[in-house]
């Protein structure tokens, strides 16, 4: 079974609110000059930020942050935030791999951007009943 896609738009105004946040204030995250000058195609959002967003995600189809019982990913390929008013799209969806006699509802989670995974690995467990 397939759950409900999530979009989720990443803007370089967004990545200065999450640098603020976090203290991750590396370069690669705000200056193309230095991501570009270290290999990167351009400024990417951070890591975290990309999991934060697959997570919050996985909270609206758990129905509550409590009935997210586990969550982890691996991070696949970076999400390059262009500098416009659009920035960069990730789309998140799930498919249920599992669901236990125990109540709990084990997910396969894909989150890409411009068509390409930009995490592997992605899954998650909710609590199903109460």
């Amino acid at each position: 079974m397939e759950l409900s896609a999530k979009t989720f738009q990443v803007t370089r105004a967004d990545l200065v609110r999450y640098a603020g946040a976090s203290g991750d204030f590396n370069p690669i995250h705000w200056s193309d000059r230095f991501a570009t000058g270290v290999g990167l195609p351009g400024v990417i959002a951070h890591g975290m930020f990309t999991m934060a967003l697959v997570g919050r995600a996985v909270t609206e189809w758990a129905g509550s942050p409590d009935a997210v019982v586990e969550y982890g990913v691996r991070f696949t390929r970076p999400v390059v935030v262009p500098d416009d008013d659009q920035g960069a799209e990730i789309e998140v969806t799930a498919r249920v791999r599992e669901v236990t006699e125990e109540g709990l509802t084990r997910l396969d989670v894909t989150a890409t951007c411009g068509g390409e995974k930009v995490l592997s690995q992605a899954r998650a467990t909710i609590r199903t009943t109460r």
